[in-house]
């Protein structure tokens, strides 16, 4: 028996590599902000857009090609789909997945605490069961 260290199998289910779940938070991070710059720029533009039909016209195209929060959103969620990609070379696709739901989490504490926005009750909670989803996924071997 080598006693070099901790067999692989041993690594798998003991915790995880911090640099595996940093890039994930990246991932994640980078989504999340993608779509706060998302908002912002459709707010932005949300006098050229027909709001009772969710109709784009010429001019509100435009407005949305023009955007550069839209473009900046857009740029961030093509860099979190490259930093995804890394995710989903080191792990299996059901342990990573569930992270991405912390986007949730981050758009609500975002909402709450920077934009000033109103939070039900029962909003909190569901966000509660999805960190309490994560952190038992989190406990799972990754490979």
């Amino acid at each position: 028996m080598s006693t070099d260290g901790p067999s692989a199998a041993t690594q798998t289910t003991k915790g995880l590599p911090k640099m595996l779940i940093a890039t994930i938070l990246l991932s994640v991070g980078l989504a999340a902000v993608a779509q706060l710059a998302l908002k912002a720029g459709m707010n932005n533009v949300n006098e050229e857009i027909a709001p009772a039909t969710f109709g784009l016209n010429g001019a509100g195209l435009r407005a949305i090609a023009g955007e550069p929060f839209v473009w900046a959103g857009l740029v961030l969620f093509g860099v979190s789909a490259l930093v995804w990609l890394l995710v989903l070379s080191q792990t299996a696709l059901s342990f990573a997945y569930p992270f991405a739901a912390l986007t949730y989490v981050l758009i609500l504490l975002f909402d709450h605490f920077v934009l000033d926005e109103p939070v039900p009750g029962l909003r909190w909670a569901g966000v509660a069961f999805i960190a309490f989803g994560i952190f038992l996924i989190s406990r799972t071997p990754h490979s």
